[in-house]
């Protein structure tokens, strides 16, 4: 399955504010589409969001083959990109090795180096997100097979497999997965709607259940394990994701059940100290008092939507990576990883 596809000039995404019940394919064919698609959350999951993003980077150097001023109308573009959403990292990461090729590229080039460099960004996170289902299999495997997961981190959510649904994904193709318990994951429903359509897709057993659920399930012994994607860590370990992703990782420690985040070494942001240091983007309150356009709470009622919540380190039992697994200390063990990642 994915939800993105890509020719020169061009980046094609299928609407996830339209799944599970219509697919609909939609053409972009510069910088500030993909951008208002990123900002609509046509396109979501942070892999998902840098690689569309550098797709469209590359879709407007083509548009504006020939301009004079080419670079500096993409270094714009790239800037109109990168605050479409600001929590996820993955998009300034992408957007940051777009520039980069850009610098390195003669003028009568940049539009074919651009979408070249797009293509290897998408083509390198279908690669990472497998080596993360394989490494993420073998650590769940020990804890059991009933897994919690929230919002949806599978191929919809990257160009290809997943993160945390990818270690699903992999328990699964392994014949060891018991159960999906899958969060709905107010108010976009990401849960409900796109993680349970990819599993149930692919034949792997899953419930969908409320947010306030996860609690009293955990209490109930039918989780071994919670496993959640990210859309940026801090060096210490300080994980931004999903709103509702904090409280899961309260639950499982008063349960005594291992929490882990699976994410690609592009979502580490070891410039950043801390998760007091993450920009937490807040959406419009429409979001939480409409559901899908359609009102739910009284005329004039007023909200608060924070879209991500941060889950401190030492709340989280692993962080699993395309290179492995890291443990507390994450000061040390995230730096190892980047060093391996940069080798």
């Amino acid at each position: 399955m994915r939800a993105i596809r890509w020719a020169q000039g061009q980046v094609e995404l299928l609407d996830q504010t339209k799944l599970p019940h219509e697919s609909v394919w939609e053409t972009f064919t510069s910088a500030d589409e993909v951008a208002a698609a990123i900002r609509d959350m046509k396109v979501r999951g942070a892999p998902a969001i840098g690689a569309a993003a550098a797709f469209g980077l590359a879709a407007e150097a083509c548009r504006l083959q020939g301009d004079p001023q080419l670079r500096e109308k993409l270094h714009a573009a790239a800037t109109r990109l990168r605050s479409a959403r600001p929590t996820a990292v993955n998009l300034a990461q992408a957007l940051d090795a777009m520039l980069a090729v850009l610098e390195q590229t003669a003028d009568d080039a940049i539009a074919d180096a651009l979408y070249a460099k797009a293509v290897a960004i998408a083509d390198a996170d279908v690669a990472t997100n497998r080596r993360i289902g394989a490494f993420g299999a073998d650590v769940i495997a020990q804890h059991g097979g009933r897994i919690l997961t929230h919002c949806n981190t599978g191929s919809l959510a990257t160009v290809e497999y997943g993160t945390a649904l990818g270690v699903i994904r992999a328990l699964h193709e392994r014949g060891i997965l018991g159960h999906v318990y899958v969060d709905e994951t107010r108010p976009y429903l990401q849960g409900a709607r796109l993680t349970a359509y990819e599993l149930a897709e692919e034949g792997i057993p899953f419930d969908i259940i409320t947010d306030s659920t996860a609690g009293y399930a955990m209490a109930q012994g039918w989780v071994d394990a919670v496993v959640v994607g990210a859309d940026r860590i801090a060096r210490n370990g300080d994980t931004a994701n999903k709103i509702g992703t904090y409280t899961l990782a309260v639950l499982a420690q008063y349960h005594g059940i291992p929490f882990y985040v699976a994410a690609p070494t592009t979502t580490l942001d070891l410039a950043t100290s801390t998760g007091r240091d993450i920009p937490i983007e807040e959406r419009h309150a429409n979001e939480v008092t409409h559901i899908f356009g359609r009102p739910i709470a009284p005329n004039g009622a007023s909200a608060r939507h924070l879209a991500f919540d941060v889950t401190p380190g030492e709340l989280i039992t692993g962080i699993i990576t395309e290179w492995g697994v890291a443990k507390p200390p994450y000061i040390e063990s995230l730096t190892e990883i980047a060093k391996r990642d940069c080798r």
